[in-house]
């Protein structure tokens, strides 16, 4: 029995390596095809190079903790991925039978943004993987941060963070308050739901999210939640 076990436990381990080994070879293949096209460097200096690109020493600390808390709360700790936040993903996924959580990281989804297409794919997915790996390496994560606010759609015709806080509220990014860092922070996740002149009661509930999640990482209190949820008019 104790041998027949380990027979088993050695297939499935090889099956495994097989199947990670063709993914890896599948995401590699994407991410080379995707950089034949344009360098990642090249891609890179697009987005930097927009006439209103706002660098991280721009952007307000309660916009950056609120992106931060909003897509990805582990996002200084870990590296291009997080498995804590895949793992977590895939059980809450399960559990809720639904896809509603994704375990993509802020890095990804930069990659996403200015490397591949927004068509969901697992081959997409898996070269996205190694997009992040090389955005890693090459830049800090604020840097990366701040690649990714101003290569995301903020609905409305906006495709930075400057045109979306212009736009809404016709401010520079850095003198955002909480409230409206906030909002604009939960929009990227879904432009043509949360956009708040498509549709403010959606808008202002996936506000209400970003302020729960920023109370849940400790960098507001439950009553400066309460207070904007509160006082916010439309």
């Amino acid at each position: 029995m104790k041998k027949f076990l380990l027979k088993v436990f050695f297939i499935m381990l090889f099956i495994i390596i097989i199947f990670f080994s063709i993914g890896a070879l599948i995401g590699y293949s994407t991410y080379s095809k995707a950089l034949k096209e344009k360098p990642l460097l090249e891609r890179v200096e697009e987005v930097t190079s927009k006439e209103h690109y706002t660098p991280y020493s721009e952007l307000p600390k309660v916009y950056v903790d609120a992106v931060v808390a909003t897509e990805d709360r582990r996002f200084y700790e870990h590296g291009s991925i997080d498995f804590i936040a895949i793992a977590r993903a895939f059980y809450t996924n399960i559990r809720n039978k639904d896809l509603d959580e994704g375990g993509s990281t802020i890095t990804q989804q930069v990659a996403k943004n200015i490397v591949f297409s927004q068509e969901q794919t697992l081959t997409r997915k898996l070269g996205e993987i190694f997009a992040a790996y090389e955005l890693e390496k090459n830049y800090s994560k604020d840097e990366i941060l701040a690649l990714y606010v101003n290569s995301s759609y903020f609905g409305d015709g906006y495709y930075c963070i400057y045109d979306a806080s212009m736009g809404y509220y016709e401010k520079e990014p850095k003198d955002l308050t909480l409230s409206e860092a906030s909002m604009l922070a939960g929009i990227p996740n879904a432009p043509s739901i949360y956009s708040p002149s498509v549709n403010p009661d959606l808008a202002h509930q996936r506000q209400k999210q970003v302020l729960d999640k920023m109370v849940n990482e400790r960098y507001i209190t439950k009553n400066d939640a309460d207070d904007i949820v509160k006082n916010t008019v439309y």
